[in-house]
């Protein structure tokens, strides 16, 4: 699509060029209202064209994926530390996965475990890396769903353990652990 795109484009604003200039005008003024339309129009073009790779990244991700709650979740191929994973996810246009309710998380814990059968925990977009006890999500919005393992005590509430795991052994349940180790991951990505 990407290959084929941009010529079908430049082709179509080279159409609308011609459209616009049937005869050529004999002061500056004369072009300036048509050729603003032009522009527009073309600008126009650009964003739809845009929005179109933006849905079809998106149809990519959740094909390979899973389409729930209006996101798409992808789970990683390789363990990273929390820091790189979220950047990984930024990259591909999502962020880690922050459920936001019982059943969001459930069926996180189902696909983590049906996409990365070797993987126990997965970290998810929840930390209190800024302030001790305090859990924001990726995008420092305060979280208002928890689902800790309290049969361990869970949040430790140590200031080394800031980052938090989804744990597909521990039925989905979290805790907080040390930013720098090494676990899959899953991003989000919004359904416009």
């Amino acid at each position: 699509m990407a290959r084929l795109g941009l010529p079908v484009f430049l082709l179509l604003c080279f159409s609308l060029l011609r459209l616009g200039s049937g005869r050529p005008p004999r002061t500056r003024k004369a072009l300036s209202p048509q050729g603003d339309d032009v522009r527009s129009q073309i600008e126009r073009l650009w964003q739809e064209v845009n929005s179109l790779k933006e849905m079809q990244a998106l149809q990519t991700v959740c094909l390979r994926g899973i389409k729930a709650n209006r996101k798409c979740y992808l789970t990683s191929e390789e363990a990273k530390h929390y820091h790189e994973a979220n950047e990984d996810c930024i990259a591909q246009g999502g962020t880690l996965a922050t459920p936001r309710d019982l059943l969001e998380n459930n069926e996180l814990r189902d696909y983590a475990k049906r996409s990365a059968p070797g993987s126990r925990d997965f970290w998810i977009g929840v930390a209190d890396i800024v302030k001790e006890g305090q859990y924001v999500d990726v995008n420092s919005l305060p979280v208002t769903f928890f689902n800790w393992d309290r049969s361990k005590k869970q949040p430790t509430g140590t200031k080394r353990e800031s980052c938090v795991a989804l744990s597909v052994a521990a039925q989905g349940k979290w805790h907080d652990e040390v930013c720098r180790h090494l676990k899959t991951y899953i991003c989000e990505y919004i359904i416009p």
